[in-house]
């Protein structure tokens, strides 16, 4: 196997799948990263089992086609590579591979390619589709903080994704906080079309998705998804089971709404939150016309803040706790200046909304539960 290659496309590359190695596989030879040279086109492999990601990388040249499974620790190496083609040649037999610069040569063992398990093929009942990067990019982005770390309902770990034949919906939640994101300019002609996708693979996809509207192939069915764009072709195992009904939570009366600028909010919560208490960084929303007082308070410490904002507010006073550290997170994902907080009572969860203003294209709801004041 013999080929020379752009160090810096090279590099990158492979830092892009080495994301998805990590943690403790069941195949040592998944700790490597699986070389394969063909038809002047490199392709670079990198597998945890539940996820599976591939990037091409053109050639230079292309000597002897061939295949091998090489450390991450070449990575290391290429970062101290200045912008050049390196000529790469591997030993079939020894499994030596020898890397030529312009002005030296190194060497590091690799492993037998035959090792590296083929990832699973996706042919039964496969829905497949085609849409744009930039819309399953803003809807994981939009979703993905609001996961859980909940080994025992793995399906809270994940994004869930609604094609619909009017909208793809993004919705995910830890049973505290809830985020729904619909875009209006992606649909799927027969509609009803879910999948679940694991946390991993969408950061991957978060990582890698480019924000311009190039084209992106989603196949799926109810155990695998495979994603195609660009460079990149990513293949992971869904999560089985059901994702909760989210609609049933979302309430639909909320009669007290309040309006203030973002940026006042955020602010004050940074300040407020450092003298809260710490364990479980509760602050108070305390409403009356026209204001909103945010305050804090660790008894322990004999710490408290608190502040006034200015806000379009008319209705009975009230007064509802909220976990600052979530607020701050959906203050965070919001793109518009100001934002609206519809509330029912200090028992029921609390909704957060863009103020009017925002792309008709898109919708963005999150719901968060109060807490204890």
């Amino acid at each position: 196997m013999k080929f020379v290659v752009s160090s810096s496309t090279f590099l990158a590359r492979l830092q892009a799948v080495s994301r998805v190695l990590g943690g403790k596989p069941t195949l040592p030879i998944l700790n490597n990263i699986l070389l394969v040279a063909s038809d002047d086109v490199l392709y670079v492999t990198a597998s945890d089992r539940e996820s599976t990601l591939e990037a091409r990388v053109a050639l230079e040249s292309l000597s002897v086609p061939g295949s091998i499974a090489v450390p991450p620790k070449l990575i290391d190496m290429l970062k101290e590579f200045p912008e050049q083609p390196l000529t790469f040649e591997i030993n079939d037999t020894s499994l030596e591979v020898k890397i030529i610069s312009d002005k030296g040569v190194f060497t590091m063992q690799g492993e037998n390619a035959d090792e590296f398990p083929r990832p699973t093929s996706l042919d039964e009942n496969v829905t497949s589709l085609v849409t744009r990067c930039g819309t399953v990019l803003d809807g994981i982005s939009r979703t993905i903080f609001a996961t859980a770390n909940d080994d025992l309902r793995p399906v809270m770990n994940c994004v869930l994704i609604e094609m619909n034949a009017d909208n793809f919906t993004f919705v995910a939640s830890d049973s505290h906080k809830l985020v729904c994101y619909k875009r209006f300019d992606a649909s799927l002609e027969e509609g009803g079309r879910s999948l679940i996708l694991p946390k991993k693979p969408a950061q991957q996809l978060k990582n890698l998705l480019p924000r311009e509207d190039s084209e992106l192939k989603i196949e799926f069915n109810d155990k695998l998804a495979r994603f195609t764009f660009g460079d990149y072709k990513m293949l992971c195992t869904l999560v089985e089971g059901r994702f909760p009904n989210y609609q049933s939570v979302i309430p639909r009366e909320n009669p007290k709404k309040v309006i203030l600028e973002k940026k006042e909010l955020y602010s004050s919560l940074r300040r407020v939150s450092v003298l809260a208490n710490q364990s479980s960084n509760l602050v108070r929303f305390d409403l009356s016309t026209g204001i909103l007082e945010v305050s804090g308070q660790d008894v322990d410490y004999s710490t408290s803040g608190h502040e006034t904002l200015s806000c379009q507010y008319e209705g009975e006073e009230m007064t509802i706790g909220f976990k600052s550290s979530f607020v701050l997170e959906f203050l965070s994902n919001l793109t518009t200046d100001f934002l609206v907080i519809e509330l029912a009572d200090p028992a029921r969860p609390g909704v957060f909304l863009p103020f009017e203003g925002e792309e008709k294209d898109e919708e963005l709801l999150m719901l968060l539960m109060p807490m204890m004041v």
